[in-house]
This record gives structure tokens, sequence and C-alpha cells, in this order.
């Protein structure tokens, strides 16, 4: 049987979104969205770079030509900086396991885009399963209060910027799979770090949070939580994310990776005892289920 290297490291991917999405929820509560983005990518940072010393024999890729530079520097800044900034404070309003199942709809998203940039057609069947997935999202997000009327079960800005969120992820893997080609998929991501990093200075600047950032280094247990995140977020999880698209078709890694809310369940009702109703979970499985015949046929 063929080994299926991008499939398997899809898989992979929906794992560590998993942990790093409880971790960084847990540790943006505590200190802040903006802190745990900046001190999390400069985490990242460091175990890539050693990564790369040992594998690659150098500690930067400087071996990479202007073109992967330049779109994996825009892609860092797309999708590290804009979409991450949405999604973490959408951690701390709704929840990790409601806006990863908001981030089901990175998937059509993309091709969304692929549409409008390149052309790209999308079938009856297409079409299909885009509406399932929007419909399983909104069995979860709106709850019937009275008769014949419906409103949020959740706070509109957060359910906002986890959409922000996705639309950040799908931009920057579009652009990232663009640039990096061939290229090796942990200094692809590294390259997209540097970016993230430079990116979220300027946030932190001004907003004038550097005060708080200082503050969140000194509390042990979230600096663990945000290692944690980071090894399983922009170091693996991002990285296994781009080896995907690079052995597979980007739809396929992305329906795969997009079980993330399906695996975030149980360990919400574990750690967080946070209850789920059958609506939730239905809502869940028809939304990947959706994702799934958006890309498979």
């Amino acid at each position: 049987m063929e080994l299926k290297i991008g499939e398997l490291a899809a898989l992979a991917t929906a794992f560590c979104w998993t942990i790093t999405a409880l971790a960084f929820e847990t540790a943006s509560r505590k200190v802040g969205s903006v802190a745990v983005n900046i001190i999390r990518l400069v985490m990242a940072l460091v175990l890539l770079s050693l990564y790369s010393y040992f594998t690659r024999g150098m500690f930067f890729p400087l071996d990479a030509d202007a073109h992967t530079w330049y779109w994996l520097i825009l892609s860092g800044l797309i999708g590290f900086v804009i979409g991450d900034l949405f999604l973490f404070e959408a951690f701390t309003m709704i929840g990790s396991r409601l806006s990863m199942l908001i981030m089901t709809l990175v998937p059509p998203i993309t091709a969304i885009l692929g549409f409008m940039i390149m052309g790209e057609q999308m079938s009856w069947l297409n079409l299909t399963g885009m509406l399932m997935t929007i419909s399983g999202i909104a069995l979860v997000i709106f709850q019937k209060h009275k008769p014949g009327s419906s409103r949020f079960s959740y706070p509109a800005k957060g359910l906002f910027f986890a959409f922000l969120g996705a639309v950040g992820q799908a931009s920057g893997y579009v652009l990232s799979k663009y640039g990096m080609g061939e290229f090796d998929p942990f200094a692809a991501t590294q390259i997209r770090v540097i970016a993230g990093i430079f990116g979220f200075s300027i946030v932190v600047s001004f907003f004038r949070r550097w005060k708080a950032v200082g503050g969140a280094i000194k509390q042990t247990r979230p600096m663990l939580l945000m290692f944690l995140g980071a090894t399983f977020g922009p170091f693996i999880g991002v990285s296994m994310s781009l080896l995907a698209a690079q052995h597979t078709n980007t739809g396929i890694a992305a329906t795969i990776m997009a079980i993330t809310p399906i695996l975030i369940i149980p360990p919400t009702m574990i750690f967080f005892k946070q209850s789920v109703s059958w609506k939730e979970i239905v809502g869940a499985i028809i939304s990947v289920a959706g994702v799934s015949l958006f890309f498979i046929f």
C-alpha cells in the first residue's frame, strides 16, 4: 500500500492544532492574546532554528531565493499576525472548541480565493459541501429562544473574530504553498515565523503592550502552556501542514486538518469541564462532513 505522506502529515497537523488550541486558550485567558502571540512565535523561532541547524547545517534559511522570501513573508504576516491575532481573541471570547469549529471554513474560503485569484471553478457538489459546512456552524452558533426567532447564543464579536481568523489562515496557506514550492517546509515555516515576530512587534508597540509581554514572561504556568503550544503549533503543526501541501492536494489536506473540532471536544469536556450538547456534536459532524464533500470528490 502506498504511504500517503501528505495525508498523514495533515492528520498529524489536526492533532497538533487540537493541543495548541487548548494550550493557547488557557494562556490567553491569563496573560492576553497579544502577549501569547509574540512569545509563542519567539519560542517557535528558537525551536525551528535549532532544528534547522541539526538537520540542514544552518540556523536560518539563507538558501531561500528572493521569490520564496517574499511570498512566505507575506504569508506569515497574513496568516500569523492577522489571522492568529483575531483567532486568539476569539479563543478568549467564545472558547477554542467553537473557534476551531468556525475554522472549518478555511477549506471553502481557500477554494473561493482560488476561484477569485486563479479562476478555479466550483461544481454543484462543491457548493453543496460549502452549504453543509455553513449549516453545521449555524446549528452551533444559533440558538432558538422564542417561537419564530433566533439570536446568537455566543458573542457576535467573538464569532466575527473567529471568521476573520479563518480568512487569514486560508489566505496565508494559499500564499505559503505558492511561495514554498519544493523548499523545506520547516525552513519555510521559519521564514513565516520571522515575519510574524516582526508583525507582532509592530502590533505590541502600537497598543503599548510590551509591559504586558514582560509580565507574561514572569508567569511560569502560562509560559509552560505557551511552550507547549509553540511546540505543537508553529513548530511542528504549521510545518506539517506545509509538508502536507507539498505531498497532496491542498483541498484534501485542508479537509483532514478540519477534523480538529471533533478532536477537541473530549479534552474540553475533561479539562475545562465544558458541557457539550448533542446540537454541538451534530453541528461539528455536519460541518466536517460538508468540508469532506467539498473536496473528496
